[in-house]
């Protein structure tokens, strides 16, 4: 099987300030056609941020898609001239006041393959310092520290329902496990 889809026709329906909606006519690998309907969203990060203390940098906030306020670490959409990286440090800033050190790609997430190309880049740093909150306009979070090793708990006993935080928890964890083994072993 080739595992390819031949884009026919595109019509955007709907164009937002952070989203788009695409529908495409597509040709199947077999000669058949099929409709798809694409989200388009310009991307995002997520920071596992780590203190001296072991903790990993949290903020709650009101998530109005599901009406409640969720616990997730620093992220934010991604900005148009300016790398993943780089629009990382500026929501860890602007979320909590802190500033990282040794930024480590913790790799990418694709949340929803099946309607959306949005692409979660991930991150894990050390806390180098903190200055004050720069919130935008109409965002408010609480900010929470939480050991490390509590927040993997968490995460495997499904307090955390999102995604990316559940993955760049995890993957932060299982870092700072190898980093601290490599460390002994010196």
């Amino acid at each position: 099987m080739k595992l390819y889809e031949k884009t026919l026709e595109s019509k955007e329906i709907f164009s937002g300030r952070v989203l788009h909606m695409i529908h495409d006519k597509v040709e199947l690998e077999d000669g058949s056609v099929s409709m798809r309907e694409i989200v388009e969203h310009p991307g995002g990060v997520c920071i596992a941020a780590l203190t001296d203390n072991n903790e990993l940098l949290f903020v709650r906030q009101f998530r109005y898609p599901y009406k409640e306020v969720v616990l997730e670490l620093p992220a934010g959409k991604l900005e148009k001239g300016q790398t993943p990286l780089e629009n990382g440090k500026r929501e860890l800033l602007e979320e909590t006041g802190a500033k990282g050190s040794h930024y480590m790609p913790l790799g990418k997430v694709y949340p929803s393959p099946g309607y959306t190309n949005e692409i979660i880049h991930l991150y894990f740093c050390n806390i180098e310092s903190f200055e004050k909150q720069q919130l935008d306009d109409g965002e408010f979070v609480n900010i929470e520290r939480i050991p490390i090793d509590r927040a993997e708990e968490m995460v495997l006993n499904n307090e955390i329902p999102d995604a990316k935080t559940q993955i760049a928890v995890l993957k932060a964890a299982a870092l700072v496990r190898k980093m601290n083994r490599q460390r002994d072993e010196l």
